[in-house]
């Protein structure tokens, strides 16, 4: 069977695609949180788990870049990889709590934003639409915050760097703590903006059985 002229099979749908080298970066991201959790807790290997976050703040850098180089995006990925990077911040967050090198005050406040956000969520469910788009400011929030983190715990370690660490990683950490609660704020504002804008759509799945 020939296709007619000026016609052409139909492309398959690239956002529906699963084994992309993104993603299998993502998914190695997410292997390393529990391997994380265990060199700092477990074993306190400081230095491999300084290493580590290093890598992972890479791989979530490469990612991004690959699905744009390489025409990769996919639905999994921008799942995926926003996942994994909260993930890794909560991760990392309650490793160095317990560790006794973060302050809680800090702790409370970067869960509790996303805490929040996660239970606005339903908003967008209950319409019908997508979570809203990743705004660039909170990645880079995100991307300093998990800069700041294996510098604070470098800044625990007996080495030369551990003074710059200590500097650097305090420095990122009070700077992207205020701009993650400032994108917070604007992610609920949109929310609240969605809610109060667009009808819920209906739940007809009781409609036609009243028993």
């Amino acid at each position: 069977m020939t296709s007619q002229p000026g016609t052409a099979p139909p492309a398959p749908n690239r956002e529906d695609r699963v084994w992309t080298l993104p993603n299998a970066l993502s998914v190695l991201r997410l292997i390393g949180v529990p391997v994380f959790l265990w060199l700092i807790l477990v074993v306190k290997a400081d230095g491999w788990a300084f290493a580590l976050l290093i890598a992972s703040g890479f791989t979530d850098y490469l990612d991004g870049k690959l699905a744009r180089l390489l025409d990769q995006y996919s639905r999994l990925g921008a799942l995926l990889d926003p996942f994994v990077d909260r993930l890794y911040l909560v991760a990392t967050l309650l490793g160095l709590l317990l560790r006794g090198i973060l302050p809680w005050p800090f702790v409370v406040v970067l869960i509790g934003r996303d805490l929040i956000l996660a239970a606005v969520l339903p908003i967008y469910r209950r319409r019908a639409l997508d979570p809203p788009e990743v705004i660039y400011l909170g990645k880079a929030a995100t991307f300093a915050l998990m800069a700041a983190l294996p510098w604070l715990l470098a800044g625990q370690m007996h080495w030369p760097l551990s003074g710059f660490g200590r500097a650097f990683g305090w420095a990122f950490l009070i700077w992207g703590t205020a701009v993650y609660v400032w994108t917070g704020v604007l992610y609920l504002g949109k929310a609240l903006a969605v809610a109060r804008v667009i009808p819920a759509v209906p739940n007809d799945s009781h409609s036609g059985d009243q028993r």
